[in-house]
Parts: structure tokens; sequence; C-alpha cells
């Protein structure tokens, strides 16, 4: 394709060639082809957090893949390899305080993190591991009446994790970050980056955020979904009867 006139031409990023451009040594590398996104728009994000942790910007994006409506707050790193998280909207525990997942303890961890040691983080508009908010709450119905949270999403026609990583590549891309340290106990995290053609240097394991109601859960995402956790079910505190 020829460029307008005067218009100027950004070089390519490894693993994020523009859509289309049948990228030979990409697809041999075994990368997928993604078009370039762009920061749309940063603000400061003043937070209600302690004296002396670091300021916040909102940062939105033009021509992510999807077209959703993702965003990244982004803390100065100490380092050119920034902290990152990918997090995936989860309503239900990160505003509400489900204690059905541990969405909502681990997006606290890394708002204290980051405020700390600087980072990104990359929150992604896909509830219920891209199934939609009103099907994870169809999905809830099924945990309840004793499906398991995988077995749940494909009884539903889902799969059992339908998120894509391809726009949190694009996201790192626009934000000039090609070697990170991911946050993230999850291997399929570390690889959709990779094929997207950012490097993940580091993984920096979360904390495992386990209660009476959700420890089903984490063992499914241990034992069926591949995550690095250690799951030690919690004890009654309930002295029993003499």
């Amino acid at each position: 394709m020829t460029a307008r006139a005067g218009a100027a031409v950004e070089p390519q990023a490894p693993g994020l060639t523009a859509a289309g451009g049948g990228d030979r040594a990409t697809a041999a590398a075994g990368l997928r082809v993604v078009g370039r996104a762009a920061v749309r728009r940063r603000v400061a994000l003043p937070r209600q957090s302690l004296p002396g942790t670091r300021p916040a910007e909102l940062v939105t994006f033009d021509g992510l893949v999807d077209g959703r409506e993702h965003v990244a707050l982004v803390w100065r790193p100490d380092t050119a390899r920034p902290l990152v998280r990918i997090h995936s909207e989860c309503l239900t525990g990160d505003v509400f305080g489900s204690a059905r997942c541990d969405c909502g303890p681990q997006l606290s961890e890394t708002l204290g993190l980051m405020e700390r040691r600087g980072g990104v983080l990359l929150y992604l508009r896909q509830e219920g591991r891209g199934i939609g908010l009103y099907n994870k709450i169809d999905a809830y119905a099924l945990q309840e009446a004793g499906a398991d949270t995988v077995d749940a999403n494909v009884r539903l026609g889902f799969p059992a994790d339908g998120r894509s990583y391809e726009v949190a590549g694009q996201m790192l891309d626009a934000l000039g970050h090609r070697d990170v340290a991911l946050v993230t106990n999850n291997a399929e995290k570390v690889k959709g980056l990779r094929a997207c053609g950012i490097e993940v240097s580091e993984q920096v394991p979360t904390g495992v955020f386990v209660r009476p109601e959700n420890v089903d859960y984490l063992e499914t995402k241990r034992i069926r979904m591949g995550h690095a956790i250690t799951v030690d079910r919690p004890t009654s505190s309930i002295a029993p009867s003499a």
C-alpha cells in the first residue's frame, strides 16, 4: 500500500505488523500478525492512596483489534522493563467484593504494588473470561448446581477461557514497552504476549487469596487451567462442640 503524501510511516515492531501485511518472517516465527494501536488520550488519575505513593495516569487507545474500550493505568516505572499486570474486568469481584473468585484481591494487590514500584496495569474488558457479564452470572447458576468454572462456561456454549491477549500486546507496544516483567500465575498470559512479539523476561507471581467460598474455583484454576498456585484449604474457625 502506498503511503499518502506527507504521511508518516511508522516502523513496525516484531509481531505487531499491520493486519493483512503478510509478514512472512513474523508468521514463520509463530507470532500473531496484529495491527498497531496508538495512544488516544492520557490523563492524570488522582487516587485515594497513601502519602508518598506514585501518581497514576489513565490511558486510552485507538486501533485496538477488538474495538473494545480497554484502558491502562500507568505509574512511572523504576526500570526500562516495567512490571505489567493484565487484569480482566470482573464487576462482581472488582467492584462488588464477590468472594466467588480472587479477582478483587488480585486487583488490590496490583494497585498497591505498582504505586510502590511503578508499572502498567492493563484493564481488559473481558468479563467472565470473555463471555460477558450476563453469561457469567448464568455460569454462576450452573456452579451452584455443581459445575466447576470451566464446565459452566462450556455448557453455555463458550470455551473454558475465551480471552485474547492481542490487545494487551497492542497496548504495551503503543506505550513503548516491548520487554516486561509480567505479574501473573497464568502461563497463558505469558504465551499470549510472546505470541504478539512482547518479550516477557520475568514472571512475577501474584498472591493466592483463598476463602471458603472460592477454594473450589482456585483448585479448578490450578488443576484444569494450569495456574501456578498452591491452594491451602482454609480450616474452619468454629470450634467443635464438646
